[in-house]
């Protein structure tokens, strides 16, 4: 997980994986979807590929790229218990603001 961690800390690999997650695509189309050079992102698709967060196979002299989203359910399960605490306490705050309303009719 924490090769996962390290992978999205970066907001050029998050948004490489935003278009994965639309689309397979190459190493050029990405560079061109992106303010990145192409070495740039050859490099974020190293640490993508690294992380599991990406898989890439090979289409003539292409190399294709695709999102490994199985590589995010460890982080998922990580942030599970997170996930409800917000929902808690955004409940609470629900109730209490629709308590405020109420009070004020």
């Amino acid at each position: 997980m924490d090769a996962v961690l390290h992978a999205l800390a970066d907001p050029s690999r998050r948004a490489v994986l935003g278009i994965l997650r639309d689309h397979d695509a190459t190493a050029g189309e990405l560079a061109d979807a992106l303010p990145i050079a192409r070495p740039g992102v050859s490099r974020h698709l190293r640490v993508l590929r690294e992380a599991g967060l990406v898989e890439v196979r090979q289409d003539a002299q292409h190399r294709i790229y695709r999102l490994h989203p199985e590589a995010l359910i460890d982080l998922d399960d990580w942030l599970g218990p997170y996930r409800d605490l917000w929902i808690q306490r955004l409940g609470a705050l629900h109730t209490e603001i629709a308590r405020g309303k109420k009070d004020r009719t």
